[in-house]
């Protein structure tokens, strides 16, 4: 569960939240949690596929948050960033190790969701399925930048931060990736409620 936000921080730079609990204050981790762990959570969670891994990961993101607050450098990264940097390398590994124990993404759960009716709940689950099978047929780095980008909604220099990688090649990733999923989804066109486009 996320910690309320801290009225006394409600409009506090992220920098300054930082610097804050490197001082100490246990209200400015509130409300950096407040803030960021909703957020982390869900990339997490895209990435995973699974709900109990995308916790473990989210927990583990802000734990690396915490060590490394006393020495974090201002202007090198945002707060943001760094987090997207490192639940996505956190989840990248999990899903390499899934990968070696031969465990397939296909036999992972998804996060129930309650509001859609049962018909559509059923569909949006079938695209949701086919666009996480086809994504894990990506090279790695293809599929990270398309989740970043469609999924996540970051803009390009953003994931060239993130990824460590320069603009230009952002944007032949996320190129490539999408092309390499409309062809793998065109079969299931129809399958997956898209015939009448």
């Amino acid at each position: 569960m996320t910690p309320a936000a801290n009225p006394a921080f409600a409009d506090a730079p992220d920098a300054a939240l930082i610097v804050a609990f490197a001082n100490g204050d246990t209200a400015a981790a509130a409300e950096i949690m407040a803030r960021f762990a909703p957020r982390v959570l869900a990339q997490a969670t895209r990435l995973l596929r699974d709900q109990a891994e995308a916790e473990d990961v989210t927990q583990e993101a802000f734990l690396r948050l915490w060590r490394v607050a006393p020495r974090w450098q201002q202007g090198q990264a945002a707060l943001s960033t760094w987090l997207y940097q490192v639940t996505s390398n956190l989840a990248l590994d999990r899903l390499r190790r899934r990968h070696r124990s031969n465990t397939s993404l296909d036999a992972v759960a998804e996060p129930q969701d309650d509001e859609p009716a049962a018909v559509d709940r059923l569909q949006m689950q079938a695209r949701q399925e086919a666009l996480g099978a086809a994504l894990a047929q990506l090279p790695e780095r293809q599929a990270q930048a398309v989740a970043l980008r469609h999924l996540e909604g970051l803009a390009n220099p953003q994931i060239a931060e993130i990824m460590e990688i320069t603009t230009e090649a952002v944007e032949s990733l996320v190129a490539r990736g999408k092309r390499a999923l409309a062809a793998q989804l065109m079969a299931r066109k129809q399958e997956l409620g898209f015939d009448d486009d």
